[in-house]
């Protein structure tokens, strides 16, 4: 079972964190992003890489194995990370961005609650984002398709701004 003092880490390093493509690449998706610090970063990039090794292990698998890629489909498609009609060579294609698309602090970021996305990290570690009436305040949560219209900003600069969200 494990120890539970110590918790698996849910992020692996780049093989070459010195490289300068990855330098470049790594540092334009935490600035676009508005990303802390780079195991963010890792963290998205992990469960892509986890999801297309689930993928490529069950295109090996015979045809009665295969059934099991329902539910990670169906899983995927309630987050928003893939289409209704995705398969599972679409499971093959993921990127970090469409993960780092799914965040709160992008989704809050792009709504217009903040002008940018560090703004927009700042009022969800401070308490002003609600999702069905629950405070959230982990800007990395990763938001499902039908919570996405109930985000709300109780901050007052988000709700002399957005007079149009509220009345919808």
């Amino acid at each position: 079972m494990g120890d539970p003092k110590k918790p698996r880490k849910k992020y692996e390093r780049p093989y070459k964190p010195w490289d300068r493509r990855v330098l470049e690449e790594t540092n334009r998706l935490a600035g676009y992003y508005g990303l802390r610090n780079k195991r963010e970063l890792w963290r998205m990039s992990y469960l892509a890489k986890k999801y297309r090794r689930i993928a490529r292990e069950l295109l090996a698998a015979p045809e009665e194995e295969r059934v099991k890629v329902e539910p990670i489909i169906r899983k995927l498609q309630k987050l928003g990370i893939v289409g209704e009609d995705a398969t599972l060579d679409d499971l093959l294609d993921l990127t970090v961005d469409q993960f780092l698309e799914r965040r709160l602090q992008t989704i809050v970021w792009k709504k217009g609650f903040a002008k940018t996305p560090y703004m927009a990290r700042q009022l969800i570690t401070h308490g002003h984002i609600r999702i069905n009436g629950r405070r959230i305040k982990q800007p990395g949560y990763l938001v499902a398709l039908e919570e996405e219209e109930t985000i709300e900003c109780t901050h007052p600069a988000c709700l002399e701004e957005q007079p149009e969200q509220k009345a919808e």
